[in-house]
């Protein structure tokens, strides 16, 4: 398929797919005419990128990490190693601080709203949230 096609069933640009592309984390045949041509494969590749990256790894990381997952499924190959499973515990490890991190700040929030709601009738503040801070 042309990138194109691809960016539109992964949902991703085509500017992000040839970075993708130049980071080593996706790859492609080229046409006679000199365009891309990627497999059908390369939209679940595409899409695990993305999970990998809103996760906050980096595209080092990523790249290192790619070869080591079947495309299809997601799961281990058998070409990981002990070192990138620690690594991997290392990256949840960083994402369970940021959630634990994320739901302190928002307790912080309810704590402020609840304050700064509490002499407000119940009809104004229930479930308004585009009032003035």
């Amino acid at each position: 398929m042309r990138i194109g096609e691809l960016a539109r069933r992964s949902g991703v640009s085509d500017r992000s797919l040839r970075y993708y592309e130049a980071q080593g984390l996706l790859a492609s045949e080229r046409t006679p005419g000199g365009q891309r041509d990627f497999g059908e494969w390369a939209v679940d590749r595409v899409i695990r990128i993305q999970a990998l990256y809103a996760a906050g790894l980096t595209s080092k990381k990523i790249a290192r990490l790619l070869p080591c997952m079947r495309d299809t499924d997601g799961a281990p190959s058998e070409i990981a190693t002990p070192r990138l499973v620690e690594e991997l515990y290392a990256e949840r490890e960083r994402i369970d601080r940021t959630i634990a991190d994320l739901i302190r700040s928002r307790d912080v929030l309810d704590e402020v709203i609840s304050a700064a709601t509490s002499s407000f009738p119940a009809a104004r503040h229930a479930g308004a949230s585009s009032t003035a801070v």
